[in-house]
């Protein structure tokens, strides 16, 4: 095996630059200033040209200026700034490849839209508003409104790595689920739609569940017409980006009680400012972005990416190859 240099920026833990110091002893390891959050993009930093491997959120265009990179791995699951066609002729031309970090957090978001599913169809959020308000005894009212899964349709819009492992933790549950992506695969657990078959799904479906990423065909996906085209009643679950809803048309939707309630784990812009109008839209529940989130993140990303330079050092196929 020859030695590499690996340069990364990522986000570590006492911990996780152990672990990652003691797997690379045989490489070359340049850890730079990290970014201020998982998703944001790291400073220019000079020593990144030197590298054959580089790890976590490098700038767009250092890569696109390196001769000698042969490998990245993002830290995120996302990899919107660099999906660029400038930047895949720059891969390219060095016959290098990019894979990303889905399968460290399939599981974590995949978890948080069952903690959704189960709340809202239990009326945890309407108790919590009465404890902290009217603090009556509802529980007529909230019985009520208690839903079970069974028997509801399930619509999980950009069906990947978060929507196959939601898929296996509803199985217990006699839900139907379908999944939509633009272009429908073959060998699919569950059926996925296309385009052409996305309006009467909507028509038909209990919650519609976005986990779109960010691209020029995703921008305002949810927009006016397609939140008209949703089921009156339904509920809406946003955690794929923020950009692939139309906040004011979600906010418009909402109000009119054609849909019966949101969860965004993702807004435009982010962090979203104290007096945007979703914190105060009706039957909107937002958490900051933290569905990836986990208490041994850092190391799981770590581990992800070790797995990944074994295969690498041994010129087999990387995982959650991108590009």
């Amino acid at each position: 095996m020859t030695p590499s240099t690996i340069w990364t920026n990522t986000l570590l833990t006492d911990n996780a630059r152990e672990l990652l110091s003691e797997a690379t002893k045989s490489h070359r390891l340049i850890i730079a200033e990290p970014p201020k959050n998982v998703l944001a993009v790291g400073a220019p930093d000079p020593s990144l040209r030197e590298a054959e491997i580089v790890f976590g959120q490098p700038p767009p265009d250092l890569l696109s200026q390196s001769k000698k990179l042969r490998w990245v791995q993002l830290s995120s699951a996302g990899y919107t700034r660099y999906d660029t066609k400038e930047f895949r002729d720059a891969l390219r031309s060095n016959g290098a490849v990019m894979t990303n970090s889905s399968s460290v957090f399939d599981e974590p978001c995949a978890e948080h839209v069952m903690a959704w599913l189960l709340a809202d169809s239990h009326q945890f959020y309407p108790a919590y508003d009465n404890q902290r308000d009217a603090q009556e005894w509802a529980q007529n009212q909230l019985r009520a409104n208690i839903r079970l899964l069974a028997d509801q349709m399930i619509l999980i819009v950009g069906y990947g790595a978060i929507g196959r492992r939601l898929t296996e933790l509803l199985a217990p549950y006699p839900v139907k689920i379908i999944g939509y992506r633009r272009t429908p695969q073959p060998n699919s657990p569950i059926p996925v739609i296309g385009p052409d078959e996305l309006p009467a799904a909507l028509a038909k479906t209990d919650h519609v569940i976005n986990i779109l990423p960010e691209s020029d065909t995703t921008v305002r996906f949810f927009d006016a017409a397609r939140f008209t085209q949703i089921k009156l009643g339904s509920r809406y679950y946003s955690i794929g980006r923020g950009s692939t809803t139309d906040q004011e048309a979600l906010q418009q939707t909402l109000d009119s009680g054609h849909l019966s309630a949101a969860y965004l784990d993702v807004t435009d812009p982010e962090p979203l400012l104290p007096d945007h109008f979703l914190w105060r839209t009706r039957n909107c529940f937002i958490t900051p972005h933290m569905s990836g989130g986990h208490v041994n993140e850092s190391i799981r990303i770590i581990q992800h990416f070790i797995d990944n330079l074994a295969r690498y050092d041994r010129h087999t196929l990387l995982l959650d190859q991108v590009f």
